[in-house]
C-alpha cells in the first residue's frame, strides 16, 4: 500500500520541506561514493549506537559525552540504500508541506529536528545493547505525521496498490491510515523486543516520533494572544485550518 498524495491543498511552497528532500539527497549521494570501509566508519561515527552511548557513561560520569550527542542528529540525514531514501523523502512530500503550511518553515524544522531527536532517544531506550548504527529520517518524518495527524484527520489519503502488475487506487481517512500505522509499530517493536531483535527497522524510534509529533505541535503552533487553529469550530474549515486573516 502506497499513499500517492492527500487531500489538502498547501497555499504555500513548502520551502523547507523541499530544502529537507535536498539535503538528504545530496548526502546520501556523498555516501554512495564513498569506499565501502569509509561508509562503515561514517555510518559508525554519525549514526545512533546505544551501547556505544552506555558504555562512555562510565567514562564521562552522568553527562553524555558530546560525540554521542551529535548523532542524534547527523543520523537523521543519512540513508542505507535508495529504497530507503526514497521511501522516507516520499514520505516526507506527502505529508511535510500541509504541517508546513501551519507552522511555517522556521517552527516546521525546530519540530522536524525535536521529534529526530526525541525518536533517536526512544531507540536508545529501547535497545540499550545494540552495537548496530541506526540511521534515517524516519523518526522526524514520523514526528511530522503525528503532526499531520492532529492537524488533518479528516483529509483524504489516496494510495496505490500493484496487484499482478496493475495499479489499483482507493481512498482512506487519513486519521484511519495514521492511526493504523502506528499501530502497526507498535506491534512491530513489541515483537523485535520479545525476540531479542538489536538491528533491522527502528520501531520505538518510528513510535517516539510520531507521538512527538502530535503533542509538540501545540507547542509549535502556539504563541502568546494567538488562538490554536485546531480550536476553530469553524465548518468552512473542516481539518481545522482558519482562515487566511487567522494566520500568524
Amino acid at each position: 500500500m502506497i499513499p500517492i498524495q492527500d487531500s489538502v491543498p498547501r497555499r504555500f511552497p513548502p520551502l523547507m520541506t523541499w530544502s529537507l528532500i535536498g539535503i538528504n539527497t545530496v548526502l546520501f549521494l556523498f555516501e554512495a561514493s564513498l569506499p565501502e570501509p569509509l561508509l562503515e566508519r561514517l555510518l559508525f561515527w554519525f549514526g545512533i549506537v546505544p551501547a556505544r552511548f552506555y558504555a562512555h557513561q562510565g567514562v564521562y560520569g552522568p553527562l553524555p559525552y558530546i560525540g554521542d550527542i551529535i548523532p542524534f542528529f547527523s543520523s537523521m540525514f543519512l540513508h542505507g540504500g535508495w529504497l530507503h531514501l526514497i521511501g522516507n523523502m516520499w514520505t516526507l512530500w506527502i505529508f511535510g508541506d500541509n504541517v508546513e503550511d501551519e507552522l511555517g518553515p522556521f517552527r516546521f524544522l525546530a519540530l522536524y529536528l525535536v521529534c529526530g531527536l526525541l525518536a533517536g532517544v526512544m531507540h536508545l531506550v529501547t535497545n540499550a545493547s545494540s552495537t548496530l548504527p541506526t540511521i534515517g529520517a524516519s523518526g522526524a518524518i514520523a514526528g511530522i505525521m503525528g503532526a499531520y495527524f492532529v492537524f488533518f484527520p479528516g483529509a483524504r489519503i489516496i494510495f496505490m496498490i500493484p496487484i499482478f502488475f496493475f495499479p489499483f487506487f482507493f481512498e482512506l481517512p487519513a486519521y484511519f491510515y495514521l492511526a493504523f500505522w502506528l499501530m502497526e509499530q507498535v506491534f512491530s517493536g513489541t515483537l523485535s523486543i520479545a525476540a531479542g531483535a538489536t538491528g533491522g527497522i527502528a520501531w520505538w524510534a518510528h513510535v517516539g516520533g510520531f507521538v512527538s509529533g502530535m503533542f509538540l505541535v501545540r507547542l509549535f503552533s502556539c504563541r502568546r494572544g494567538v488562538r490554536c487553529r485546531w480550536l476553530s469550530s469553524n465548518e468552512d474549515y473542516p481539518w481545522g485550518m482558519l482562515p487566511p486573516g487567522d494566520r500568524f
